[in-house]
């Protein structure tokens, strides 16, 4: 990464630390970005890139393994924040638990004490999990209809006036 002079608040800094990714499996580390991303988006420097801006901030962001890892590169092999976000993801997200959440979703069921709208939320929830899922809306809206309970399922049928 390129290393530039650039003052921020220490109060920025802050609250980036505040909001730390350590690389541990129970992270979610697109959520992690989504944040970081928001935190950063609240200062805007004239005549500074925003990508020497996200970059130059990030390892604060980081702590413990993630740090580790972030300095592992050398010099400036990272340029662009694309590059930064592209390795993170491969590092922290990796194709294995893609494969997981997108069976996790396939396999989605509603409990027998779930109302629709718990049920739907569980649904939305396991998505959101894995945002690189790849689903389609028609194959999502598939997905969660196949895993109601039959009951529901024909209650939604009569009300739609045919099969939903």
């Amino acid at each position: 990464m390129q290393a530039h002079n650039i003052t921020y608040p220490h109060s920025l800094i802050q609250l980036i630390q505040d909001n730390l990714f350590h690389g541990l499996p129970n992270e979610d580390p697109y959520a992690h970005l989504a944040t970081y991303i928001e935190i950063r988006n609240t200062v805007k420097i004239v005549g500074v890139p925003e990508d020497a801006i996200r970059l130059s901030l990030f390892s604060f962001s980081l702590s413990g393994e993630a740090k580790r890892w972030l300095h592992s590169f050398k010099g400036n092999s990272l340029r662009t924040w694309d590059e930064v976000v592209d390795k993170f993801l491969k590092k922290y997200f990796p194709e294995s638990k893609i494969v997981e959440g997108k069976a996790t979703i396939s396999s989605f069921h509603q409990f027998p004490d779930e109302s629709l709208s718990e049920a739907l939320e569980q649904f939305r929830s396991l998505l959101r999990k894995t945002p690189t899922h790849g689903f389609s809306e028609p194959i999502q809206l598939n997905i969660f209809i196949d895993g109601l309970r039959p009951q529901l399922k024909q209650l939604l049928d009569a009300s739609a006036g045919g099969k939903i």
